[in-house]
């Protein structure tokens, strides 16, 4: 439920963080400024008490995220993968949260098989080993197939996770409409669309049924990509809680001490990550939306193994060409092109100068050509982004969070591999490549024979529906009487509701 007893956990939230040490922690590897810094503190000092202690063993900020829960770890592992954001220091302790949890006791993964497959885990595998990752969602298996004596991972989901997710994202309801309310300003970054596009990812990541089928289309449309692999789906032994694919040896794409040991090439294996994933987005419209180190490993002969497909990012062909045409644009340098796309795709309100935004976007392009990666501050970047995008009034497009997120986190775990790759070289010649063959006269030709057949298909029905659409324009239905005055009252019994709700949040912080 969304209401107010919400306050409840992110006072926990807050108190955990001070029980931890990770208050003074992260504030301080974040470079907040010390009155920042002191607030936290005296905020967070009273609750203390009621905050959760966590493992003592971990480092404070993993200890702190651990013990609030999984949706607090998947937060986590998106930092996990930005040192340029979070520092050195605090990645490499939240890279644990990619795959090192604590794991639960294999007798209760053995029992979850059992129940959702409807014979005994013994039965059905003749090994069937200890946990070899754990996770926020799930924890893998190294098994083999009795009947077949293939070696499979075995995925099976931790007990309790479903009520556990949904009641911090519950809390998280209650933050952003409690922002939207008490700061106007934020509305335009609409962050409760953005808490419910998680919702919705999440919600799908705890049905494993949905990730299985997520992963055998994501197989059929990797299946010719040279130097990408992706473990096959077994069917008969997958379902609600259980997912079993084919069993890849590879070295963690997160270990350059191993990948150098095992004479790997860590600059064409970052080039290739990035260019992967820009392939995937553009050609296919559908790709991996969690590509952090731990869902990664490199083979033998140097390809990238990719595993949990929790996450998918799906974007329309519209959408797609939009994209590529921003990307072309930056490459290019010719903001004022990018300038164009943003305003006929609807991104910034047809009243701003575009003029305007074209230096605004040169302001925040130029300095990133021709300078090493490893001088570029993603922090900066990012905040003075965020600042142009507050100027021209933009809002938050949902349909691209994901693709946006997946985008940090993919260059994060490519410059961890290679710190001076530059995003803008990698990227030429895939964007080039899909602007040759979808923004021209082949594209043209091609949505034109689309159309063709879409019109060829309800042709006899055309007359029919072009005669329903005019009559229901032309039918404006009275407004019911009672709307004229209860609609007012509505408003400010809910502007009242909202009122006591910011007012007593702002009360107990203070």
């Amino acid at each position: 439920m969304r209401g107010p007893h919400n306050i409840w956990r992110l006072v926990q939230t807050l108190a955990t963080m001070e029980r931890t040490g990770a208050n003074r922690f992260v504030l301080e590897q974040l470079g907040a400024p010390a009155s920042v810094r002191a607030a936290a503190r005296v905020m967070g000092w009273p609750f203390k008490w009621l905050g959760e202690n966590g493992d003592e063993a971990l480092p404070p900020a993993t200890r702190a995220i651990t013990a609030l829960g999984p949706a607090y770890i998947k937060f986590g592992q998106i930092l996990s993968t930005r040192p340029d954001v979070v520092g050195d220091e605090l990645a490499v302790q939240l890279r644990v949260l990619q795959d090192k949890l604590p794991p639960f006791p294999t007798e209760i993964a053995k029992e979850t098989v059992a129940q959702e497959l409807g014979e005994p885990a013994d039965e059905l595998f003749s090994e069937f080993s200890e946990p070899i990752a754990a996770a926020s969602i799930a924890q893998v298996h190294r098994a083999r197939i009795a009947r077949t004596g293939e070696l499979v991972a075995v995925k099976v989901l931790r007990p309790g996770v479903e009520r556990n997710f949904r009641k911090d994202i519950d809390a998280f309801y209650f933050a952003a409409s409690t922002i939207e309310l008490l700061a106007p300003f934020s509305r335009r970054l609409r962050p409760t669309d953005v808490i419910a596009h998680f919702d919705g990812v999440v919600t799908g990541e705890l049905d494993l049924r949905i990730e299985t089928a997520q992963a055998a289309e994501f197989v059929a449309n990797t299946e010719n990509d040279k130097g990408f692999t992706v473990p096959r789906v077994i069917w008969p032994l997958s379902s609600r809680r259980v997912m079993t694919m084919s069993w890849c040896e590879g070295v963690p794409i997160g270990d350059n001490a191993a990948l150098d040991a095992a004479g790997h090439d860590r600059r064409a294996i970052g080039e290739r990550v990035l260019s992967m994933f820009l392939r995937h987005a553009l050609r296919d419209g559908y790709f991996h939306a969690d590509m952090h180190q731990g869902n990664m490993k490199v083979g033998a002969s140097g390809e990238i193994q990719c595993f949990d497909f929790g996450i998918m990012g799906r974007i329309d062909e519209y959408t797609r060409r939009v994209y590529a045409e921003i990307l072309y644009g930056f490459i290019r340098r010719d903001y004022r092109r990018v300038a164009e796309v943003h305003f006929e795709a609807g991104y910034v309100p047809a009243d701003r100068e575009i003029d305007e935004f074209a230096q605004a976007l040169r302001s925040v392009g130029e300095p990133i050509f021709g300078m090493d990666a490893t001088h570029i501050s993603m922090a900066k970047l990012l905040a003075y982004l965020f600042e142009v995008t507050e100027r021209f009034g933009m809002a938050t497009r949902t349909e691209l969070i994901l693709l946006q997120r997946t985008m940090v986190v993919v260059e994060g775990v490519a410059r961890s591999l290679n710190p001076s790759i530059n995003i803008w070289e990698v990227a030429r010649p895939i964007v080039e490549e899909y602007i040759k063959e979808n923004i021209g006269p082949k594209a043209v030709v091609r949505d034109l024979g689309r159309t063709v057949r879409v019109l060829s298909r309800f042709g006899p029905r055309l007359p029919e529906l072009a005669e329903a659409a005019l009559i229901r324009q032309s039918q404006t239905p009275p407004e019911p009487r009672w709307r004229s005055w209860m609609q007012p009252l509505l408003w400010m019994g809910a502007g009242a509701a909202l009122t006591w709700i910011g007012a007593g949040l702002a009360l107990l912080l203070s």
